[in-house]
């Protein structure tokens, strides 16, 4: 049936079927190569990815740092050694094991317990059909207050944990909010909804990362302190309400303020 072999000719048949044949296999390869460049690329991606958070992280100041068992008084002291993303350490286990030693108060901010939360500040909430629901927490909405703007990307748009995912505008200040897991953006929101990105999480689905329980009031703890001293500007209006509340829209209340500090503080910015 191909040329060359004993008793072929050059036949309607013969070209029929070395036309289909040639089809097909050119159909396999091209297929074939597609998929390993790709792969490739998303290998590529998925590497320069985490190249790109671990260098940011690397830049932050040692109190930024902290591990999260450190923040809820597993350990006494301890650096994250794995850039803020638990799902790859070897010694996770171990530490969350160990009982919470003073897991302290949120400062009169909501943190509701159904929530995880990333230490840029964002929420996580599973939601129906699959989804997970992010937005700000409570600490980040009271320094905002009413955003000059919101700069959403749009649906289709895929997310990396620890990298930007949207961006804030306030006060001459541009705020990269990061991502708190990976995944696909189904849907935007924004301030007024109470929410910003519905996303289909990559599977499986491991937010090991992320803060809970216990966790949650130490490290929050930790950041209303960071923030009282960045924030303590002479001369101007306090920053925190009677009782030691945050008011809401501090950016507002206290422009004078070092906000590159605090902001880098807050969001994880080098």
């Amino acid at each position: 049936m191909f040329p060359g072999v004993d008793g072929f000719h050059w036949t309607f048949g013969h070209v029929l079927f070395l036309s289909l044949f040639f089809a097909v296999a050119l159909t396999i390869l091209a297929t074939t190569v597609r998929a390993l460049l790709q792969s490739a690329r998303d290998l590529r991606s998925d590497r320069d990815t985490g190249l790109s958070w671990k260098l940011e992280f690397a830049e932050l100041p040692e109190d930024e740092r902290r591990c999260r068992h450190e923040l809820a008084g597993r350990v006494e002291h301890r650096t994250c050694p794995n850039a803020f993303d638990c799902r790859h350490c070897a010694e996770y286990a171990n530490y969350a094991s160990l009982p919470a030693a003073h897991p302290g108060d949120t400062s009169g901010l909501l943190y509701p317990p159904d929530r995880l939360y990333h230490r840029g500040h964002t929420w996580v909430q599973p939601d129906s059909g699959g989804l997970y629901t992010i937005g700000l927490d409570d600490l980040a909405e009271h320094l905002i207050g009413a955003p000059d703007s919101v700069d959403l990307p749009p649906a289709g748009t895929r997310i990396a944990a620890n990298l930007p995912a949207w961006s804030i505008a306030k006060g001459g200040k541009n705020i990269r909010v990061r991502a708190p897991i990976d995944g696909e953006i189904v849907e935007t929101g924004g301030p007024e909804m109470g929410w910003y990105l519905k996303v289909r999480a990559d599977e499986p689905v491991n937010t090991r990362h992320l803060l809970c329980r216990e966790e949650v009031p130490a490290w929050v703890g930790r950041e209303f302190e960071r923030l009282q001293l960045e924030l303590r500007v002479p001369g101007t209006a306090a920053a925190l309400a009677d009782g030691g509340i945050l008011v809401h829209g501090v950016m507002d209340a206290i422009p004078a303020a070092d906000w590159d500090t605090a902001l880098a503080g807050t969001f994880l910015e080098a």
